[in-house]
C-alpha cells in the first residue's frame, strides 16, 4: 500500500478509500473487491489505484475493467509486471485452480489426489530443479 500511497501524492490524488484483501486474486467472494465494486456502482470515485492488473484478479480483469470503466472509475495500474519473488503465490493459485476443477469433473476425492499429486510433482522439480 506505500507504493500506491506515494503514487497518489505524488500526482496529486486524493485517497478516499483503501481497500485490501489478504485472499488470493483468484477468490472472488474478497470482502475488499466487493467493497470495491460496491462504491464503484455508488459513483464515491472515479480512479482506482493498483499496483498490478493480478491484484485486483488472476482472472477475468477485462471483465472488472469494463465494469469499473460503465460505472465511471479508471483503473491506474502502477507496475505491470509482478515482482519475481511473486512465485510461491502464483503456485498456491495454480493448485487452487488444479484442485477446483479436478474436484468439480472428478470428485472431492480425486481433487484431493490430484492436488498432492502435483504438490509431489512441485516438490521434486523445486528439490533438484528437474522432474524425474
Amino acid at each position: 500500500m506505500l507504493r500506491l500511497r506515494q503514487f497518489a501524492k505524488d500526482n496529486g490524488f486524493t485517497v478516499g478509500h483503501e481497500v485490501s484483501d489478504v485472499a488470493s486474486g483468484l477468490n472472488q467472494q474478497r470482502r475488499g473487491l466487493a467493497k470495491v465494486l460496491k462504491l464503484a456502482e455508488r459513483g464515491e470515485y472515479k480512479k482506482l489505484l493498483i499496483e498490478y492488473p493480478d491484484r485486483l484478479t488472476r482472472f477475468g480483469y477485462s471483465y472488472l475493467e469494463r465494469h469499473l470503466r460503465y460505472c465511471g472509475v479508471e483503473i491506474i495500474v502502477i507496475a505491470e509486471k509482478e515482482p519475481d519473488d511473486s512465485q510461491p503465490e502464483l503456485m498456491r493459485d495454480l493448485l487452487s485452480i488444479v484442485t477446483s476443477f479436478s474436484a468439480g469433473l472428478y470428485g472431492a476425492g480425486a481433487g484431493k489426489r490430484v492436488r498432492d499429486g502435483f504438490c509431489q510433482l512441485v516438490s521434486e522439480v523445486n528439490s533438484d530443479g528437474k522432474t524425474e
